[in-house]
């Protein structure tokens, strides 16, 4: 698929297929002007990434509960951690997307911003991506 710069490059991490599927469909209804990839876990994402580092992706969305290779940390905020180290991704805007009691917390420690699960019921709680 060809796109122009004006795309934005998203990608969305997740374990959960359904919950890809649905971030997917919300942010498609927001605009076309997307260029969405997907990863289900926290090792693929980071793959994609590196393997992005030339043309980094604009917006990451990231679940934080994936899988347990990476305690104490939840698999999510080890990928934000590795993200934040790699310049090419300075301008990289990155979402938590979490059913995760803490997140507000972990969103503060890492100067990201964050969407609490039960609030992607409705495509306005995806507004804010729109205005990135």
């Amino acid at each position: 698929m060809c796109y122009t710069k004006l795309m934005k490059k998203i990608l969305i991490v997740d374990d959960s297929q359904k919950w890809i599927d649905y971030h997917t469909i919300a942010i498609q209804e927001l605009s076309k002007d997307f260029k969405i990839e997907t990863a289900n876990s926290a090792q693929n994402a980071f793959s994609k990434i590196t393997a992005n580092i030339d043309n980094p992706f604009d917006i990451i969305l990231t679940d934080m509960q994936m899988e347990i290779d990476f305690l104490p940390f939840y698999a999510g905020e080890w990928l934000i951690k590795e993200i934040q180290m790699l310049k090419q991704y300075k301008n990289t805007q990155i979402f938590i997307i979490s059913a995760t009691n803490n997140i507000k917390q972990i969103a503060e420690k890492y100067n990201v911003k964050y969407i609490p699960k039960y609030m992607c019921k409705t495509v306005d709680a995806y507004s804010i991506i729109n205005q990135i």
